[in-house]
């Protein structure tokens, strides 16, 4: 069985920070939390640039935005490929809080 390929999430740095003396992340997306969601928002490579822009096309934050590099392999929670309007591209879904363990690098997103 092949193994899978990393998912990506960008965030602000105090958002993850904050995961990491809490134990997990549970920001879905921009403003919005696992709870008002039902998932966490999740990208591939190739999608987050254009996520990047959509989301965070306008920030002038405080924070500096970071990548969260994720291994499938190491979550304890559902990860599911969503169609999305509205051209129904798939995006990976997680579908429960993310346990740091799970995040197996954090970079710097210019």
């Amino acid at each position: 069985m092949p193994t899978p390929r990393p998912i990506v999430h960008l965030t602000e740095r105090s958002l993850w920070e904050a995961a990491r003396a809490s134990g997990t992340y549970e920001m879905s997306t921009r403003g919005r939390t696992l709870q008002q969601e039902g998932f966490v928002h999740f990208s591939t490579r190739d999608q987050l640039p254009r996520v990047a822009a959509f989301l965070y096309g306008d920030y002038e934050g405080p924070d500096e935005l970071v990548v969260l590099v994720v291994d499938p392999a190491r979550l304890d929670v559902p990860l599911r490929y969503e169609a999305m309007p509205p051209d129904g591209e798939e995006f990976p879904h997680v579908y429960g809080a993310v346990p740091v363990e799970a995040v197996v690098s954090v970079e710097p997103w210019s």
